[in-house]
């Protein structure tokens, strides 16, 4: 992934593109620092741990600099994280999710809100990477009422 990204550095680099060079270094800055970190090469699902944290991040600050009127650091924001997305797994939609949810719950009996950890775990193994926690997590209080 870190080749991808560098390839795709070198064709902004050349395309004069200043904002998507400012994206992908800040990107690639992250994944190297991880890397010193652990001393050694990052494997593609931590360097996706890494994007997704970033994509967090990112989102949050939209949100701040959205509700602080400050729609420039936004946009500035919102552009490094579409370079993020081209990266990311499709997430799955509600809809997808709560058929999921539904079929967890009748698959593991639960019945309750004290079953909600044993549905959560068996839900998370399966949708790692492509759902949301908090949009999982809100789905499956609904389903357990």
């Amino acid at each position: 992934m870190l080749n991808q990204l560098k390839e795709e550095l070198k064709q902004a680099m050349k395309n004069g593109d200043k904002a998507t060079m400012i994206g992908l270094r800040n990107i690639i800055g992250k994944i190297n620092s991880a890397k010193i970190d652990k001393g050694e090469d990052l494997d593609s699902n931590e360097c996706m741990k890494i994007l997704k944290s970033t994509a967090k991040q990112l989102n949050e600050s939209i949100f701040q600099y959205n509700k602080g009127g400050r729609e420039d650091l936004a946009s500035k924001e919102l552009f490094e994280l579409s370079i993020i997305k081209k990266y990311l797994p499709e997430q799955l939609s509600e809809n997808k999710i709560t058929a999921i949810v539904k079929e967890t719950i009748k698959s593991t009996g639960a019945n309750s809100m004290q079953d909600m950890g044993k549905v959560m775990g068996v839900i998370m193994k399966q949708l790692e990477g492509i759902a949301d926690g908090k949009i999982v997590q809100k789905i499956v209080m609904s389903e357990l009422k």
